[in-house]
């Protein structure tokens, strides 16, 4: 359409909230009002050409047939569209029949809107439109926004009129509807910035997105495709990806089906009404939660761009997600190996706190397999850098990104400027997935680096002061077609400049997550002081103290326990410690006073002949342990014997290693541990089995978990190798424990991308000092007019 046309309209629209809505509403809630009004009116001009007929349908219907409801099917048909009203007003018989009364011109406004076919209805409740006319109708301005909208100085319908002056106005398609409606979303969100970021995404962002989707495939893009966004906002994202596919392949005729998801009632509302302005199916866009339930279980889509809101909680959605800690949604589920090459199911959920990728696992969920649609499917989805980098291997996190790149879906991450966006600062990346990659990219991923290529705003919009040119836009495209490494450009200052590439394999990405084990070594020694401490549960330590400490022996009488409740629970509320209910009801059960009362009473019979002298070895001071526990009869389970050792005994370097377990390994038994480990019988000490004076008797010792360590070793190399390049030279008696092996996959663009600056030299940091001195003695000699 005529850009000046365009920008004609949304000046006109823009204008009216300043003419009529200053002292009504504030300046953040024009929206509120201007944009439900733009959807009625399009879809006012779009009926009103067949509003005779309808009419005509309805009463044929009721009176002549004698139905008690109306059947669509005749409505839709005789209005053209998927919509239609059967009130007897149109927005220009509304104004036309208006008086000075605000009452009944609401009345017959009610009875307009409640015309509308349920599909514009909902449209309406999303809006809150009621409400609005109703106040706008208090306030004395509803007749001045009507007779605003239905002027004869804009022409928002599809068909040529004149203005007061007698001059055409061409008819509005439904493209620069499309085009008028996003304008002025885009206006509204600028001017309303803190919101702007949750369901606005940059127009020059949506670009790069949609040719980074369909342009590596412009010669095989389907006559019939269909475009998903879980999390559509206003429709940004659907709507130019449809306009890119018109725009650029028009010249050939294709069905373009646009689904959505969108879980805020006014930008649903808005997205919803974008798809019938446009001419598109609204019933394909859905409200709700995209994570709490599978809208779109059983259908698969060509292409899928998102930018889905990230650093927010999806805890409200957990219970839809999760029962009893374990997953329930399939789409959350992957299946991966382990170290040992078992498959098994796990989960694929980040942390309750950022729930951006599983928008992403959404989109990996709908996408069409090769043997069904021999193109696959295509996404672009917009993320911050925890995406690429959080979470511990073996954690939802890094298992859907280890997911994605073993199954070869990773094709790209571009990374934006800063300050790209209208409401954060940080760093983003758009994520390129696909399940048909050309030949040359099977196997690998790129990373393209385009932080630095930007220009500035003349004035900021909220925290955007950048943007992409479409000269950027075309050097991105044209690195990421070439799929090749570009170095990053130095100026003369040995600053960064321009973008930079590389290309890396799947596996560069994942790694081995091992523990590092080291010996236990333990003193011991039986004290009255050390003993004192099985008293009290040690989750329940302080506020057991406290009420031993105040109320000695008594605490275990009947009925006193009870009777303590209230000042104990309000010494924990000063102290600020919080006791969830089960906490309070174990602290104040007598039975589990008693029994740990019990358990210090044995412990001093214990020390009574094991005696209280400091012990270096540990192995021995446990058999005498055994033996005095044997000697007086007493029944005691594992954990209480262990935490009585546990309570005596402390880490010492010094002390004698504690030993685990000595096994006498056969020949069939040594053959399946060392096919197990991978290694030769030279080499089982490293995996934590000594050998002993007998043949075929191993020592295994006690790991000591405050000195334990992990090690990231890349999937390029051997676990062993790495163990006896990195870490035997410097922990002689460390072990590898192999059976903690996770495998984590992460991506950072920092340790990929980074570029050294040689510091100055002295010489020339010496210069700048006595220059910038010069500079400071010339203008103390001007200030005093020496």
């Amino acid at each position: 359409m005529d850009h000046s046309v365009h920008n004609k309209l949304v000046s006109f629209i823009w204008s009216i909230a300043d003419d009529c809505l200053r002292d009504v509403y504030v300046r953040g809630k024009y929206r509120d009002i201007i944009l439900p009004m733009v959807v009625l009116r399009r879809l006012d001009t779009l009926l009103e050409p067949t509003k005779d007929a309808i009419l005509e349908e309805v009463k044929d219907q009721l009176e002549d047939q004698g139905l008690l409801e109306l059947d669509e099917l005749p409505l839709t048909h005789i209005s053209g569209y998927v919509f239609y009203n059967t009130s007897p007003w149109t927005l220009k018989s509304l104004k036309e029949t208006a008086t000075n009364n605000q009452q009944i011109l609401l009345a017959n406004f009610e009875e307009y809107l409640r015309g509308f076919s349920a599909n514009v209805k909902e449209i309406i409740d999303r809006f809150n439109l009621f409400a609005q006319i109703r106040h706008m109708a208090s306030k004395d301005v509803l007749l001045d926004v009507l007779e605003k909208f239905v002027s004869l100085n804009i022409n928002l319908s599809p068909f040529e009129a004149e203005d007061p002056e007698g001059y055409k106005l061409g008819g509005l398609s439904n493209l620069g509807m499309g085009y008028v409606f996003e304008e002025l979303i885009r206006k509204f969100n600028e001017e309303n910035n803190e919101e702007a970021g949750e369901h606005f995404t940059p127009r020059e962002v949506i670009e790069l997105m949609t040719h980074l989707v369909f342009d590596p495939i412009k010669d095989r893009i389907p006559y019939a495709l269909s475009v998903y966004d879980p999390a559509c906002g206003s429709g940004g994202m659907l709507t130019e990806a449809q306009n890119f596919i018109e725009e650029r392949y028009g010249d050939e005729d294709r069905d373009i089906f646009l689904y959505g998801k969108e879980i805020n009632d006014e930008t649903y509302a808005i997205c919803k009404s974008d798809m019938m302005i446009k001419g598109n199916n609204p019933e394909n866009i859905r409200v709700g939660s995209t994570l709490a339930s599978d809208e779109f279980a059983s259908t698969r889509f060509d292409f899928m761009l998102s930018n889905p809101p990230y650093g927010k909680s999806w805890a409200a959605d957990q219970k839809n997600i999760i029962h009893d800690k374990k997953v329930i949604d399939s789409r959350f589920i992957v299946k991966l190996k382990d170290y040992w090459g078992n498959e098994q199911e796990v989960d694929a959920t980040p942390r309750s706190s950022d729930g951006q990728l599983l928008f992403l696992m959404e989109m990996v969920n709908k996408m069409k397999p090769t043997d069904v649609s021999p193109l696959g499917s295509r996404i672009a989805s917009v993320h911050n850098g925890s995406s690429l980098f959080t979470g511990d291997a073996g954690g939802g996190e890094s298992n859907i990104r280890r997911y994605i790149i073993e199954n070869d879906l990773l094709n790209a991450i571009v990374q934006l400027p800063n300050n790209l966006f209208y409401n954060t600062g940080i760093t983003t990346y758009i994520w390129l997935l696909t399940n048909n990659k050309p030949k040359h990219c099977k196997g690998k991923v790129q990373l393209i680096d385009a932080s630095l290529l930007y220009r500035k705003l003349r004035k900021n919009l909220g925290q955007k002061n950048c943007e992409f040119a479409p000269e950027h836009i075309a050097e991105i495209m044209q690195t990421y077609l070439a799929g090749q490494d570009v170095e990053r450009q130095l100026d003369r200052n040995h600053d960064p400049i321009g973008l930079a590439s590389k290309v890396f394999d799947n596996q560069d990405f994942g790694y081995y997550k091992v523990n590092i084990e080291r010996p236990d070594r333990r003193k011991a020694q039986f004290s009255a002081e050390r003993l004192q401490a099985l008293r009290f549960d040690k989750s329940l330590f302080e506020p057991m103290e406290y009420m031993f400490t105040t109320y000695g022996d008594e605490i275990y009488q009947t009925g006193k326990i009870k009777d303590v409740e209230k000042d104990v629970l309000d010494w924990c509320e000063k102290q600020e410690i919080s006791l969830a209910t089960k906490a309070k009801s174990k602290l104040f059960d007598l039975n589990m006073w008693s029994g740990l009362k019990e358990l210090l009473e044995s412990a001093h019979r214990i020390m009574a002949i094991v005696g209280t002298e400091e012990s270096n070895d540990f192995n021995i001071f446990k058999e005498q342990v055994d033996k005095a526990i044997k000697s007086l009869g007493l029944k005691l389970s594992a954990s209480e014997k262990n935490s009585i050792l546990n309570t005596v005994s402390w880490y010492d370097e010094s002390a004698v290693k504690v030993v685990k377990k000595v096994e006498k390994l056969n020949e069939q038994k040594l053959a399946q541990l060392l096919e197990h480990l991978g290694c030769e019988e030279i080499d089982l000490a490293d995996f934590g089995f000594y050998t002993t004076a007998k043949k075929g008797e191993y020592i295994t010792y006690e790991s000591c978990a405050d000195i334990r360590d992990s090690e990231s070793v890349p999937l390029n190399q051997r676990i062993h190798q790495y163990f006896l390049d990195e870490v035997k030279p410097h922990v002689d008696e460390a072990w590898i424990n192999l059976d903690s092996v996770k495998i984590g996959y992460e991506i950072s663009f920092n340790k990929y991308f980074y570029q050294h600056k040689p510091l100055r030299s002295l010489e020339d940091v010496a210069q700048d000092i006595l220059n910038l001195e010069k500079q400071a003695d010339g203008l103390i000699t001007q200030i005093l007019g020496l």
